[in-house]
């Protein structure tokens, strides 16, 4: 195993146990599921949801068996992660490919241990009569969307990306 492979795989079970360790806590100790919506900062609040679907909530999975059929996709693409980590060829998309990695396994757990993805973290903004309010996500989340901005990065920007004439 090389260099770039030992990274993402690093990075993959460093994601995997802070996501995991997040929601342990948030659930079992915390119980985030008694308390409500817990306001942190004015703009940032505590608030347990449960994701039956993919990324923002789409594709939701009422059923065991569309259950089954998004983890089999989840599945699959964690495999073809795995498997373009081990081609990567330099150490930033190892990296991206290991956040990717971990924090889609993390929310497999999930799936697999619950039926459904935890989120507990919700951003929001007032500005006069106008709301914002993001969607509510967790650790893996946030580890997923910095893996593909590190591919996107590297593809663009990257000592290997085609440069214009």
């Amino acid at each position: 195993m090389n260099a770039k492979v030992s990274l993402g795989l690093l990075t993959a079970l460093v994601v995997l146990v802070l996501d995991q360790a997040s929601k342990l806590y948030l659930l079992f100790v915390y119980d985030i599921a008694a308390r409500g919506a817990v306001r942190v900062a004015p703009f940032f609040d505590l608030t347990l949801t449960w994701n039956r679907g993919i990324s923002y909530g789409w594709f939701q999975a009422e059923t065991a068996a569309a259950q089954a059929l998004l983890l089999a996709i989840k599945v699959a693409a964690i495999a073809a992660l795995a498997i373009w980590l081990w081609h990567a060829h330099n150490r930033v998309t190892a990296l991206g490919l290991g956040l990717i990695i971990g924090g889609a396994i993390g929310n497999g757990i999930d799936s697999v241990a619950y039926g459904a993805v935890m989120d507990f973290a919700f951003f929001h903004l007032q500005w006069g009569d106008s709301r914002f309010d993001w969607y509510v996500f967790n650790l893996a989340d946030v580890a997923i969307v910095a893996g593909v901005i590190g591919l996107l990065y590297d593809s663009v920007l990257g000592p290997g990306a085609a440069k214009a004439p």
